[in-house]
């Protein structure tokens, strides 16, 4: 697994929020927030927002639940925060989601992903019984992991977990 290296000094793990059944016919790319979805998308977002977690750079998967829990995010913490969309970020690995954040050169940087590679990759930072303690059944939907960089064996320190 590649290891991250500062910067960035701080990753934001964003679990897109609750998505809707597949319709008859429908692609799991193609599910969108439920409602229940979209309304924690914006709680989350906006207490996000409210506690000063602005990321320099928000990369979300192109999924269209990724994308709409991405959207806001962006729109609680600022248009001119950079948005992109990573085609990569769909069923990816780990290893996938920890390369894409160590080549991103900016001070922080928010994943919007899937699980399990979320929760996976959560780990892989912080560490299993740091991950077992702070989230003993697992990410939730709109679930967001804020991570500092410390000096300690794994490099990654969480410092906030916030879901509604």
């Amino acid at each position: 697994m590649p290891a991250i290296l500062p910067p960035p000094t701080r990753i934001y793990l964003l679990r897109h929020a609750e998505a809707a059944w597949a319709q008859p016919g429908q692609k799991d790319f193609d599910r969108p927030l439920s409602q229940k979805g979209y309304a924690d998308a914006e709680v989350v977002a906006d207490r996000a927002s409210d506690m000063g977690y602005k990321p320099d750079l928000v990369l979300s998967s192109t999924a269209i639940r990724c994308k709409e829990t991405a959207e806001a995010v962006h729109r609680a913490v600022g248009e001119a925060v950079d948005l992109r969309f990573v085609d990569e970020l769909y069923e990816a690995t780990p290893d996938i989601y920890i390369a894409i954040i160590a080549a991103q050169s900016v001070e922080s940087v928010m994943l919007v992903g899937h699980n399990p590679t979320m929760e996976q990759t959560l780990e892989a930072l912080i560490g299993h019984q740091a991950l077992s303690q702070t989230l003993p059944i697992g990410f939730p939907p709109a679930g967001l992991a804020v991570l500092d960089s410390d000096k300690t064996a794994t490099g990654w320190r969480l410092v906030d977990f916030l879901f509604d």
